[in-house]
């Protein structure tokens, strides 16, 4: 029987942890640092608080605003031959979630030993980083999200990247209605990639509620993967349950080999120790 996996990532060249503790985090970005909060980190830091002033951004919790002393707008950073721009969001983030690297070089792996151009499904593609791996790598890419400005900036990234002329299909809709119109209309993909968030709305105000919704899409993709998928990634932020709700459901509701299913914690490891930082929960299938 599989057991639960961490699986971590240093990130890459142009990302990495250098600190974190104290509800904090201290971070990399090409050639910018920035501190931001951490709700879980609440163990200590390993650099002093000398070391953290060095930071170019602070994401001030008490203000709920960014202290950007001169940081850019947006600037751009790299994995391998893709480029995107990493900004300062109100969500306390970059656009960038570099734990993903893992799921990045999956689906390298997967599609590089296909032998064939696949169709790649990436729902809550967010800024569009998965959909440009499977891109880059010779597939045909249905990106959905339900976010104008996320598609925008997932638009912006395939640019910088010198893509635009790769087949990529840009869907601005909600997650279910989409699935559900492809279950109707008989299309198949060789493989599904999604993120779906604990809480959100569609672009006509569709209510995402993972405990309700999630069961749902999933009946749907079932329709909608092919008999022998290339292969299926989940992810899951800020949700109270552990990998095993995710190996479960993919086992229940898409009839999967459970044997096949790798499932565990997404962390990122400091730079200057052997300390991890669980960032959310993956399933993936195969092993």
């Amino acid at each position: 029987m599989n057991s639960m996996k961490l699986l971590s990532t240093k990130g890459f060249p142009d990302y990495e942890l250098l600190d974190c503790g104290f509800g904090k985090r201290l971070e990399k970005f090409g050639k910018y640092i920035i501190s931001r909060p951490d709700p879980q980190a609440i163990w200590k830091t390993h650099h002093s608080k000398d070391y953290w002033e060095k930071a170019d951004a602070k994401y001030l919790d008490d203000e709920k605003k960014w202290n950007l002393n001169s940081l850019p707008q947006k600037w751009q950073i790299s994995y391998k031959n893709i480029n995107f721009y990493a900004k300062l969001t109100n969500f306390k983030h970059m656009g960038v979630f570099p734990e993903q690297v893992l799921n990045w070089e999956f689906i390298e792996e997967r599609l590089k030993s296909a032998g064939k151009q696949n169709n790649i499904l990436n729902l809550f593609g967010y800024t569009g980083i998965a959909s440009l791996v499977c891109s880059v790598n010779g597939a045909n890419v249905t990106h959905l999200d339900g976010s104008k400005p996320s598609i925008s900036w997932a638009k912006e990234n395939q640019q910088l990247s010198g893509l635009s002329d790769k087949p990529i299909r840009w869907i601005l809709d909600d997650a279910l209605d989409f699935t559900a119109r492809e279950k109707r209309r008989g299309n198949l993909y060789d493989a599904i990639i999604m993120d779906p968030p604990v809480y959100g709305h569609g672009p006509k105000g569709e209510i995402w509620d993972f405990n309700k919704s999630f069961p749902l899409l999933l009946e749907n993709c079932r329709k909608i993967l092919s008999p022998t998928p290339l292969f299926l990634i989940v992810n899951a932020y800020a949700i109270s349950s552990s990998s095993l709700m995710l190996k479960n459901m993919l086992e229940d509701y898409l009839q999967l080999d459970p044997k096949k299913i790798e499932y565990g914690e997404l962390a990122l490891q400091e730079k200057f120790r052997n300390r991890f930082l669980s960032t959310g929960i993956v399933a993936r299938y195969p092993l």
